[in-house]
């Protein structure tokens, strides 16, 4: 199995060229906009691309054979950058030093971006700061972030990473330069998981399909072992109404302890989506009761959102889910 790198020690990207070329333009031109919104589903390149154009910021010189924005591993640049040892980078990602993954990314690291503007370069071009993501922000993080967009530094250049840019302010949407960075075509993204890890070609493709075409996520999600908790959907669909209650109980011990909640939020996101895939079916087949799955797949959505918001417990969530999910295929 493959080992996922943080974007950070990545050092190529794939099908991204048309926003590396815009970038790469406007920066050759001197015309180089202080903000920019990298948009586009998670796992699709947007942080890769936010470090491999801060490399070029920071003074690495190109190398193409790795791509429009490619620079070397062994130039110093990328060496500090690596090391988060560059003093002219500033990154706020909800990965604390630690290496511990916080909710939120804090407010008081928010805050500091002002300071670290406010000076010159210390040895590059420019002063860069990256943001992964903007949708980790809490409101007092966001205004923060407004307060710089508002008042554009000298050789300053934001960085700002956004899965879901309709929830960012308007007023930080408006102060951006937008570069869009869409999903891979299937068959790209599940050969990016191929050459990666040891899967068939029909279990890449099933990867790239539940990542939606984003090879980053489809990759976490071939480590993260999401095959088995799509095979468990189906086979608990497909058993309605009836439901195996060795298997039930043997998903509800894979809930416990600190992978628990990523092992559930699979399995729940599998079944919403299999939930889904089948009312369409019945609905193009022009059968009734589609309003019940309906409020299956609400309940789904619910409980996946509840459990982790409200520290509910993931086994009597499962059991609640399979008891709608029974009887939804009761009333069929």
């Amino acid at each position: 199995m493959g080992e996922m790198h943080p974007p950070r020690e990545v050092f190529d990207l794939t099908g991204h060229e048309a926003a590396e070329n815009a970038f790469e333009a406007s920066r050759a031109r001197g015309r180089l906009h202080h903000a920019w919104l990298l948009t586009g589903p998670e796992g699709v390149g947007k942080a890769t691309f936010a470090y491999r154009a801060a490399r070029r910021l920071l003074g690495a010189p190109e190398d193409r054979s790795h791509g429009i924005l490619g620079s070397s591993p062994d130039h110093p640049v990328s060496r500090q950058i690596i090391a988060r040892a560059h003093p002219d980078l500033f990154v706020l990602e909800r990965a604390g030093e630690d290496g511990k993954v916080r909710k939120v990314i804090p407010v008081e690291e928010t805050r500091r971006i002002s300071e670290f503007f406010s000076k010159s370069p210390a040895s590059a071009p420019h002063r860069v700061a990256i943001i992964d993501a903007a949708d980790d922000l809490n409101p007092f993080g966001a205004n923060a972030i407004l307060k710089t967009l508002e008042e554009p530094p000298a050789h300053g250049v934001l960085l700002i990473v956004s899965h879901a840019p309709g929830r960012l302010l308007p007023t930080i949407r408006s102060r951006c330069r937008r570069l869009a960075f869409p999903p891979l075509a299937l068959e790209e993204t599940a050969a990016f998981v191929r050459d990666r890890e040891d899967v068939s070609v029909e279990d890449s493709l099933r990867l790239a399909r539940m990542a939606g075409g984003a090879p980053g996520r489809a990759w976490a999600l071939a480590g993260a072992k999401a095959l088995e908790m799509d095979d468990a959907a189906r086979t608990l669909i497909e058993g309605l109404p009836g439901v195996d209650e060795a298997m039930a109980l043997s998903l509800a011990d894979r809930f416990r302890g600190g992978e628990g909640q990523a092992q559930f939020d699979l399995l729940f996101d599998r079944l919403a989506e299999r939930v889904h895939g089948f009312a369409a079916d019945r609905a193009a087949q022009g059968i009734g009761g589609l309003d019940r799955w309906a409020q299956v797949w609400e309940t789904l959505q619910r409980l996946s959102r509840d459990v982790e918001a409200l520290n509910l417990d993931r086994a009597d969530a499962l059991f609640t889910a399979l008891g709608e999910l029974r009887q939804a295929a009761k009333a069929a």
